[in-house]
């Protein structure tokens, strides 16, 4: 392993993007991270711009560079990770996206679920690709595309449009339109990919019409993607490691043993179970997924996936206003008033596993008279704790395995120590932070470093993975068990509002 083996990770997430440059050793040289705007044209509509994502991937990779004092030219490899599921199109002919990118937060397919599920078509999808029908996934968003902007479906009948979720999109970009590719784990959250088979889905595609002609090849998690035109970084750089977000913090957190759970906190909350050469079929509404997929053998994992974690934070930050800054939240649920029990459900864009209601909205109870901003940010902290025991429940009754005592947890709201107090008190867990809380960007890291050679191996690299802190858990059971009743209640009414 040479100190010298530097790698650029490229972390293009749902509310900015970030660039961070890894020395071998783990340690990061430069940083950099902007956001971009969130486009909402209609009740549960999400849509990034994707001259945007392009954008701010550039310039944070850029800025890293600068920041860590190197240039590109000292890069070993660059490596990706990305908000899975979100998908663009665009036209193979001049690299232009035909319409803005559908984010995974999207529900405007809803009806669409609802209607194959009426006719009986999820067992079929859910045997295939592990997944649910449910417009979080890239299918009917892909689908809505073609069908809903002029021209779309006679372009892609003629081989001019391409598709991608974010990772092809960059990738694209990156290589000058030589290279249309993804990899496994980013294909195994489209809801047309046979995650047994390692292969897009034909039935699936009829069922859902999507031409084969405009999918992105499926690459392993650490194959080569090309190389980066010069012009855009600097040097040509080689693209060495790709994996959807959730994936590549699994890696980061070294994860690599069967049993092993790591939840990430950022916009949402994805709990991840590592289940080994062999993909586990939930009971419990959980999702079935490639863990990673590396030299080309496939790791598969149990998922549970919550749709509003760190955005709870934002939206008491730009709705309410009630902070000025995301970590004010901890200290203001600090000084709430005990004696107040005061639910938030945030369904704001839905509920997802283990309830998987997309007509869900949120709501808050419990509030009185006496209720304030304090207990507002008390509550939202909270509901991200309590919907985490909820994936952990979910896993716990699917695979006994995953009843290893410790939870690994990264994301920003882990820079929380409130928070993750209280992750700890309603989990009855030990919540483990690491020293290098840019898991996310660490596994992309990982993946292209070790392919260049420069990096260590899987049981190296987790021996290089230090603890910052653990938080063991100190409330009494009874008071444990009564606040997570309440939240149960404060679910159950939400359901019946949505009509489930």
């Amino acid at each position: 392993m040479q100190n010298s083996g530097y790698v650029l990770a490229l972390d293009q997430g749902t509310t900015s993007s970030r660039a961070i440059v890894f020395g071998a050793d783990l340690g990061i040289r430069g940083l950099s991270q902007r956001e971009f705007a969130q486009h909402y044209p209609a009740s549960g509509w999400v849509e990034h711009d994707p001259d945007d994502i392009w954008r701010t991937t550039v310039e944070t990779a850029r800025q890293a560079v600068a920041a860590s004092g190197l240039s590109a030219a000292d890069m070993i490899a660059v490596g990706i990770t990305n908000q899975r599921e979100t998908c663009l199109l665009w036209d193979r002919r001049t690299s232009k996206p035909i319409h803005r990118a559908i984010v995974w937060q999207d529900r405007r397919t809803a009806d669409l679920c609802r209607r194959l599920k009426h006719e009986g078509h999820e067992p079929m999808v859910t045997a295939r690709t592990g997944l649910l029908l449910d417009p979080y996934f890239s299918a009917t968003k892909i689908a809505w595309l073609l069908d809903r902007v002029d021209g779309a479906r006679a372009l892609a009948e003629a081989g001019h449009l391409a598709f991608g979720t974010v990772d092809s999109f960059l990738i694209w970009q990156l290589t000058g339109g030589r290279v249309h590719a993804t990899d496994a784990t980013n294909a195994s959250r489209t809801l047309i990919y046979d995650i047994a088979r390692g292969d897009w889905d034909a039935d699936l595609l009829k069922l859902f019409g999507i031409p084969r002609a405009i999918l992105p090849e499926v690459r392993d998690c650490n194959a080569s993607y090309g190389s980066s035109d010069p012009s855009i970084l600097g040097a040509s750089l080689p693209i060495l490691g790709v994996a959807g977000d959730q994936q590549a913090a699994t890696i980061g957190q070294a994860c690599f043993a069967p049993g092993m759970v790591k939840c990430t906190y950022g916009t949402g909350c994805f709990a991840v179970l590592n289940t080994g050469a062999e993909p586990v079929a939930s009971r419990n509404r959980l999702i079935t997924t490639i863990a990673y997929q590396l030299d080309g053998r496939r790791t598969y994992a149990l998922e549970g996936s919550i749709f509003i974690a760190g955005a709870a934070v934002q939206w008491l930050r730009d709705g309410l206003k009630i902070i000025a800054s995301a970590p004010e939240s901890g200290a203001l649920a600090a000084a709430a008033d005990a004696q107040q029990d005061v639910y938030l459900v945030p369904a704001f864009v839905g509920l997802g596993a283990p309830y998987w209601q997309p007509d869900a909205r949120g709501a808050m109870f419990g509030l009185t008279r006496a209720t304030g901003p304090r207990e507002v940010a008390r509550a939202a902290l909270e509901s991200v704790c309590y919907q985490t025991r909820d994936l952990l429940e979910a896993m716990r009754a699917d695979r006994a395995a995953c009843d290893r005592p410790v939870l690994r947890v990264d994301g920003g709201m882990v820079a929380s120590d409130w928070t993750m107090q209280r992750l700890a008190d309603i989990l009855d867990q030990l919540v483990e932070r690491p020293v290098v809380q840019e898991t996310t960007a660490l596994g992309a890291a990982w993946l292209a470093g070790h392919r260049a050679g420069a990096w260590p191996d899987a049981d190296g690299f987790a021996h290089l993975w230090k603890l910052d802190r653990a938080f063991a858990p100190a409330l009494p059971a009874v008071e444990r068990e009564r606040k997570y009743a309440g939240w149960k209640r404060a679910v159950k009414a939400v359901l019946q509002t949505a009509g489930a």
